[in-house]
């Protein structure tokens, strides 16, 4: 199964956009997120603190910023078949 995480903040409306994005398709295409609040931890602050929301796929940078749900199907159905 793939494995997505999302690098976001509780206050960014990308973030939420981001989120709403995800859930969407995770009804289409199965995925495990995991979501991670980097506003307590510096070290994330600092890695990705302007490029917030982060996501990454099977643990490789995919997106950030915005998101469309085309673009996701399109990225998690590639790594489908990629992945054993």
């Amino acid at each position: 199964m793939l494995s997505l995480t999302l690098y976001a903040r509780p206050d960014c409306c990308l973030c939420e956009e981001m989120k709403s994005t995800l859930l969407a398709v995770q009804r289409e295409i199965p995925f495990v997120l995991e979501q991670v609040d980097i506003s307590d931890d510096p070290a994330l602050t600092a890695r990705f603190g302007a490029e917030i929301p982060v996501l990454f796929i099977n643990g490789r940078k995919a997106f950030k910023y915005r998101l469309s749900a085309r673009a996701l199907r399109r990225r998690l159905l590639s790594e489908q078949r990629v992945s054993p």
